[in-house]
């Protein structure tokens, strides 16, 4: 009986990026500095008063904007612009009307010009998609990637425990509002940090400089649920998706990873587990 080999490759593209830092000492302090003032904001936000929160954000958005129009390198330039969606996502997710209408399509509304804008920053830069990840990849990794997302939910949910963003709906018709979480968070905010950031600041970073320190940015982000675990939690995963990202050159895994976790955190667990 003869044998029969089978032969699995898997293409893993290369980066034709850095690896270290090229930035000046004053560039690393100012990039922190701007981090500090993300959480100072998002602190405020969250303990104190939102009104100053999305003031402060405010503030920040017009000095990174400032700055970015100052700066003595596109390289720097961009990735202080790019930091700009930062306060921008609080700054929507804060001062839009929304009363009265279903938390579920908050999320849509609010996504609509962060969408728009990340998409300018994209094309002011000059980034082509398959440079920010807009591409499918190997496509049954990024469906394995995906499936994280299940374990990822519920470990969120665990955390926070959160009453159901349909409540008494059933599965079957949650359809909606699981497109809408797929979308508007999921895709969105892999958009925004793990491509347009993510890839404003490796050339200049380098990849673990900028894995570390979207991250950081990302997690600062969810101050505002009020739970050291949770922030924990949200770091780690970031670290996870900027590496997945960074390995396999797509958005498209951890971007359904990510709406998953959400759709299983806001509509599945609650519905099984309250």
């Amino acid at each position: 009986m003869s044998r029969l080999r089978v032969h699995i490759q898997i293409h893993i593209p290369k980066w034709d990026f850095v690896i270290k830092s090229t930035v000046s000492n004053k560039d690393h302090f100012l990039i922190w500095l701007y981090a500090a003032a993300v959480t100072a904001a998002e602190v405020v936000t969250a303990y104190y008063n939102p009104i100053y929160g999305v003031a402060g954000h405010v503030v920040l958005l017009v000095a990174l904007l400032v700055h970015a129009s100052l700066a003595y390198k596109q390289a720097i330039k961009l990735i202080y612009l790019s930091l700009s969606l930062a306060p921008m996502i609080r700054i929507m997710s804060l001062s839009m009307p929304l009363m009265g209408l279903p938390p579920i399509y908050w999320y849509l509304i609010i996504s609509l010009p962060l969408f728009v804008t990340a998409a300018l920053v994209m094309q002011y830069a000059g980034f082509k998609p398959r440079e920010v990840g807009l591409i499918v990849g190997n496509l049954p990794l990024q469906l394995l990637v995906a499936f994280i997302g299940v374990p990822l939910g519920l470990i969120e949910y665990l955390i926070l425990k959160p009453t159901s963003l349909v409540p008494g709906l059933a599965l079957q018709h949650a359809w909606l509002p699981a497109l809408i979480l797929l979308v508007s968070t999921g895709f969105l905010e892999e958009f925004i940090f793990r491509g347009i950031m993510y890839r404003a600041a490796v050339e200049t970073l380098g990849r673990w400089y900028s894995i570390i320190y979207i991250s950081f940015i990302f997690g600062a982000l969810h101050i505002t649920h009020r739970s050291p675990v949770e922030l924990v939690f949200v770091f780690a995963v970031a670290l996870l998706f900027s590496i997945i990202v960074d390995f396999f050159r797509s958005l498209l895994g951890v971007s359904l990873a990510h709406g998953i976790t959400n759709i299983s955190l806001y509509i599945i667990w609650p519905y099984f587990l309250s």
